[in-house]
């Protein structure tokens, strides 16, 4: 483990409590019956204890969305062609994909990034590129990169939040763009989880029966061939993961060790999830799970981080949309914590009669 990375997970700190105690008084305190507001109200005290004070608003919010390909695509394991993740990258950097619009709702930033995409995009002004490799290669055959590439695709997840925390970050979702990366992330999830293969396997793009078969049948080869290490959360992500999978982990850590509060967005996100928390399981306090996806692996992904999602949407778009809506639901918190009148301030009166 790098001397960067050793950093960072030494400076992801407990919650602070008196500040959840603080807010957990105020809440109490408010013009409701206690608890009335269910998880909004353990939201507020989260982040509370997530910036160490009651805070007013969450101004600075950002999407981190990255694309990376993936050789195991060669085996037939998506509906769509690998081309696919490059055009939907212009699509973001365009404004007409479905973050765009979700983000542009809540008044967050898409913040784009190329982390391993197949050939080289042309540059634009609001594409960052930290690309790893032209895509992993096809773990089906080999491991899907480096020891190293995968320490550096961390590293450059954290490089990326920490850029947008100097020009005013309150909270970050995370989003993904990546074809064949649901293989992937099912891939992760069974060796970090245990969980059998197939149970963790969905549609991805859109699977037919037949072909939903045959990825189980090409996971299953993954994992036996490349026998990745659960108590290895790099080893994991070098042999069974992804160039965007790692950058997102790292997007989760560099936030954590910063108190700033990570909305998770669906399957891929959950599997960068779980290679950030096996190397900080203290991350876990920092992470809300915005929704539950579609995709059949997510769910048991979220009961092994011990997450509880906000939504249940039937969504599995990924770039990002479902973390949108899961800031919009932590705004609602921290506004109502903040704006709410107490039953002093309202001169109501609060005892029962």
């Amino acid at each position: 483990m790098s001397d960067f990375l050793s950093r960072i997970l030494t400076e992801i700190k407990p919650l602070d409590r008196k500040a959840m105690e603080a807010a957990k008084v105020r809440q109490d305190k408010l013009t409701k019956p206690k608890g009335s507001l269910g998880r909004l109200e353990e939201l507020s005290i989260q982040v509370a204890g997530i910036k160490g004070k009651v805070i007013h608003s969450l101004e600075h919010k950002a999407i981190v969305t990255m694309a990376a390909d993936h050789g195991v695509v060669s085996e037939g394991v998506s509906a769509y062609p690998q081309g696919v993740t490059g055009q939907m990258v212009f699509n973001f950097l365009n404004g007409g994909a479905g973050i765009n619009i979700l983000a542009r709702f809540i008044g967050a930033r898409v913040v784009v990034v190329d982390m391993g995409t197949v050939g080289d995009l042309p540059p634009h002004p609001n594409l960052i590129c930290k690309k790893i490799a032209y895509g992993t290669k096809n773990m089906a055959r080999e491991a899907a990169m480096s020891h190293s590439e995968a320490m550096k695709s961390i590293e450059a997840g954290i490089e990326i939040v920490e850029d947008e925390i100097a020009k005013g970050l309150d909270i970050v979702g995370t989003g993904d763009m990546g074809i064949g990366n649901t293989t992937a992330s099912s891939a992760i999830c069974a060796a970090i989880t245990g969980e059998p293969v197939e149970e963790l396997t969905g549609r991805g793009t859109g699977l037919a029966n037949k072909q939903l078969a045959h990825k189980v049948e090409v996971i299953q080869k993954v994992l036996e061939l490349n026998k990745p290490d659960p108590r290895d959360p790099i080893d994991v992500l070098a042999k069974v993961g992804g160039f965007e999978i790692g950058g997102l982990a790292g997007v989760m850590l560099g936030a954590a060790a910063h108190r700033v509060p990570v909305v998770v967005d669906g399957f891929i996100s959950g599997a960068a999830a779980l290679i950030a928390a096996k190397l900080s399981p203290r991350l876990k306090d920092y992470l809300i799970a915005a929704h539950l996806s579609a995709e059949s692996g997510h769910k048991a992904l979220l009961q092994y981080l011990g997450l509880m999602p906000l939504l249940d949407l039937r969504m599995r778009l990924g770039e990002g949309t479902g973390a949108a809506l899961g800031i919009a639901l932590v705004e609602a918190a921290v506004k109502t914590l903040a704006e709410m009148a107490t039953f002093a301030e309202a001169g109501i009166t609060k005892e029962k009669h």
